[in-house]
């Protein structure tokens, strides 16, 4: 399946819009995983063992695995995922963005050497630095538009013609570079303003959201916001909130009964 048949199969059967981010920090593991070579593995393993039916995908953070020389585990993890959850979409958040030749290369580590299923990607380089990636159907590629954090106004909200940067980056994206249906975008759940202006744009083309949790966005407000006519049409992602929300070698089952409430909490607002 490409990367949209496997988000759809996936909303409708974890009834579920929560995309668990992870980004290990070893420094916050839990004490029987510290000193351990593979602790970044196991430690993300049962972190997607105990949510994979709560979710619509996984996001690996590449730096949180390539700062510590990890993306062995990281291609493992992925693998692990692809074998074990079939169906649960991968997202590797790269946020890559560079002329076509090395967009090309790009692609290929993420699409060959990673296997993931889609990417995160700077459309600031325009249209020629995302089409290497739009060159593998079936791989979702997601395009940074409104981001979460404050300073994402210092350019997203300059006025070009007539509409703000992130709304012309929205336009172009649902009307002009998704030929392949391929497409998302990400809008940060703490401007829920700017999901509904994105949503009005874009129509259905899914948008990958984070911000909540830890960041502080609204769930209420992200979801009336953004959510399709069929009340899908969302990545919700939480990170920390779930990835270390126990201590202990019990991490897992707190993991899960934060997913668990994370994504009821979503559900109530379809």
């Amino acid at each position: 399946m490409t990367f949209m048949q496997s988000l759809a199969a996936a909303w409708q059967k974890n009834d579920s819009l929560l995309c668990v981010g992870l980004d290990p920090d070893p420094a916050k593991f839990p004490a029987h995983l510290q000193g351990r070579d593979d602790a970044i593995f196991e430690f993300c393993k049962t972190i997607i063992d105990s949510t994979a039916d709560l979710v619509c995908s996984f996001k690996p953070q590449i730096a949180y695995f390539a700062a510590r020389r990890a993306e062995d585990q990281l291609e493992a993890l992925i693998d692990h995922i692809h074998a074990t959850h079939p169906g649960i979409p991968v997202i590797l958040d790269a946020k890559r963005g560079d002329i076509g030749s090395t967009a090309e290369q790009y692609a290929v580590e993420a699409f060959e050497r990673f296997k993931a299923d889609a990417i995160t990607v700077n459309p600031y380089m325009g249209r020629d630095s995302v089409e290497p990636y739009l060159a593998w159907p079936d791989k979702g590629v997601i395009l940074l538009c409104r981001t979460s954090n404050p300073g994402g106004s210092d350019l997203q909200f300059l006025d070009v013609g007539g509409e703000k940067l992130f709304e012309r980056v929205a336009r172009l994206v649902a009307s002009e570079w998704n030929t392949t249906g391929q497409c998302a975008l990400v809008v940060g759940a703490t401007f829920p303003a700017e999901i509904a202006r994105v949503r009005q744009l874009t129509g259905d083309l899914p948008l990958l959201v984070p911000g909540i949790g830890a960041q502080g966005g609204d769930i209420e407000a992200t979801v009336r916001a953004g959510k399709t006519a069929n009340g899908t049409g969302l990545m919700i992602n939480s990170s920390r909130a779930i990835l270390y929300a126990g201590k202990d070698e019990a991490f897992g089952a707190a993991a899960r009964a934060a997913a668990r409430e994370t994504r009821d909490a979503i559900n109530r607002h379809r």
